[in-house]
């Protein structure tokens, strides 16, 4: 049997699950980390899709240096 769980792997709870799956002998763990922070995976799926939005250079800069 095969599932999927989603995980918060910032709370100490589920990092003491997860010590705790990682030692079972019939669980085995596929842990996924975003390759990025979530501006930057955002803004990659944005540009795949072709949902991005055009900004101006000077509002780019705003933005950059905010």
């Amino acid at each position: 049997m095969e599932f999927t769980i989603k995980i918060d792997e910032r709370k100490k709870e589920a990092k003491a699950l997860l010590e705790f799956l990682k030692n079972l002998p019939f669980v085995e763990l596929d842990i996924e980390k975003p390759r990025y922070n979530t501006k930057t995976e955002k803004a990659i799926n944005e540009a795949r899709t072709g949902k991005t939005a055009k900004t101006t250079l000077d509002d780019f800069r705003k933005e950059l240096y905010s």
